[in-house]
């Protein structure tokens, strides 16, 4: 049933993991993209200034197990929990930031340290869907036209790794996440996942202790653990930024991402 509307607001964590070793970008984290000023970021500031977006409804902290990008968070002025380096995914890192509060928080946000194109409206409906019907496990989506769509397909059949996309039962639940475009077809009608998750404490530990799954391995995907033991991922469709929606998932990213950028500014 909805939440009452006299209820206190959730209290809510984002995370924005962040590690060197990427083993297709080694070092994204700290590359430098330009904004329509001509002034030159590290892509994770850009994420955290995403994320800072939020930051009357929740706290916003950089995890990493990195102490050059620990460095250049703290030198603009972020909040870095430092977390260990045999963490697998973001998941991971973000229950890792958990272990180390004093209380619980009612959400955690991953607001991963590559998506600097988060909009502030994803984030809000998270929170909002939350709290008007909890779940263990929301992350958001949008649909894609011809366009976004046929770049996913081209991508694929070029042998890049670009954007993941989803499947969804009629309930509106995860059925699959695939870094193939999901179905099968030309791309109109694909949904796009955003790099955004919101979790229950509970199901952040309960993550944490299980073993990856054969599913995750093999697509390098980390919310498929939760799928393969079993527990339901919500999605939530978003309106597509006016700028468009794009991950540095590669280095052939960056020129995407910096258009959308100053588009967007």
């Amino acid at each position: 049933m909805p939440a009452s509307s006299d209820a206190p607001p959730p209290r809510v964590l984002v995370v924005v993991p962040a590690r060197y070793a990427s083993q297709r970008f080694p070092g994204k984290p700290l590359t430098l993209l330009r904004g329509l000023d001509g002034v030159a970021k590290p892509l994770i500031r850009w994420s955290w200034e995403a994320a800072m977006a939020l930051q009357d409804r929740a706290e916003i902290v950089v995890a990493t197990d990195d102490l050059r990008i620990a460095d250049v968070v703290r030198g603009f002025g972020g909040a870095v929990a430092m977390t260990a380096t045999d963490l697998r995914n973001g998941t991971e890192r973000c229950a890792a930031v958990l272990e180390q509060l004093d209380e619980d928080p009612d959400l955690v946000i991953n607001l991963q340290g590559d998506s600097p194109l988060i909009p502030r409206a994803a984030l809000d409906a998270l929170i909002d869907t939350w709290v008007a019907a909890p779940a263990p496990v929301l992350t958001p989506w949008i649909a894609c036209d011809g366009a976004l769509g046929g770049q996913l397909v081209a991508d694929h059949q070029a042998g890049r790794i670009g954007g993941t996309t989803v499947v969804a039962d009629a309930m509106g639940q995860a059925l699959y996440f695939s870094k193939r475009p999901i179905p099968y077809g030309p791309g109109d009608g694909l949904k796009l996942h955003l790099g955004l998750y919101a979790y229950t404490p509970a199901a952040l530990r309960r993550y944490a202790a299980l073993p990856p799954g054969p599913l995750e391995l093999a697509e390098g995907l980390e919310q498929l653990r939760f799928l393969e033991h079993g527990t339901a991922i919500r999605l939530v469709e978003v309106t597509r930024p006016p700028a468009g929606f794009w991950e540095v998932n590669n280095p052939a990213d960056v020129t995407l991402v910096e258009r959308a950028l100053a588009v967007r500014a």
